[in-house]
């Protein structure tokens, strides 16, 4: 797998990029990894609804063809495009989600933080009140708040074409939140979003980057 870090680089223009890459592949092309962050920008899903998008704020909203509904891309937030090809790797679209999360995961716990995932809701959460605590999580999610205590630390969505994957995970390291409370993050009123120093995780973002990076690649290039 080839490792590209690009620093800030336009949402639309690398999702262009990323198109490219994987409609012109062939079956030996060489599996890559893109780990950059955006300037300020709310993406829509394929799944994505425009009452989500509550107060833009002058953000730009763009449409994407990935799976999932709405989220923002912002500076400090590592954001991974993996581009692989499934099919050699041997595996399928909810194995190659799971074998994100975990990448995160195993992130989070190099840094202390325990990472948890929610049924049905994919990306990484955390307990707001003890990140550190390595207790599961147990018992039924109220139905009328499935995310009480919980903070979202990591969101995922991707595109698959011809068993090659493209879109990603975004991991929030050091962000402006604030933007997260001009949607309905991912779908889900009132989610609350959080990063590492919210937590209370000083790093910043080429040392994560690099960790997160490392742990990807182990995952997918087994």
């Amino acid at each position: 797998m080839i490792v590209k870090n690009l620093g800030r680089v336009d949402y639309a223009e690398t999702v262009d990029a990323m198109r490219a890459f994987s409609e012109q592949r062939g079956p030996e092309t060489e599996d890559e990894l893109w780990l950059c962050e955006h300037p300020p920008t709310y993406t829509q899903g394929l799944a994505g609804k425009a009452d989500h998008v509550l107060a833009p704020a002058g953000i730009p909203v763009v449409q994407t063809n990935r799976g999932g509904q709405v989220t923002y891309h912002g500076p400090g937030q590592v954001v991974a495009y993996p581009l692989v090809n499934l099919q050699r790797l041997g595996i399928y679209v909810r194995e190659f989600v799971f074998r994100l999360e975990t990448a995160v995961i195993q992130t989070l716990d190099s840094y202390g933080v325990t990472g948890h995932r929610v049924a049905g809701a994919p990306g990484i959460y955390v307990r707001l009140d003890d990140p550190f605590a390595h207790a599961a999580l147990t018992g039924p999610a109220p139905a009328d708040d499935p995310f009480r205590g919980l903070g979202k630390v990591a969101a995922l969505g991707i595109k698959v074409t011809r068993h090659c994957s493209y879109h990603g995970v975004a991991l929030n390291v050091a962000m402006d939140l604030q933007p997260f409370a001009g949607i309905n993050p991912c779908g889900y009123a009132g989610l609350r979003t959080v990063d590492l120093v919210t937590l209370g995780v000083f790093a910043d973002w080429p040392e994560v980057a690099q960790r997160f990076g490392e742990r990807l690649q182990a995952q997918l290039e087994r």
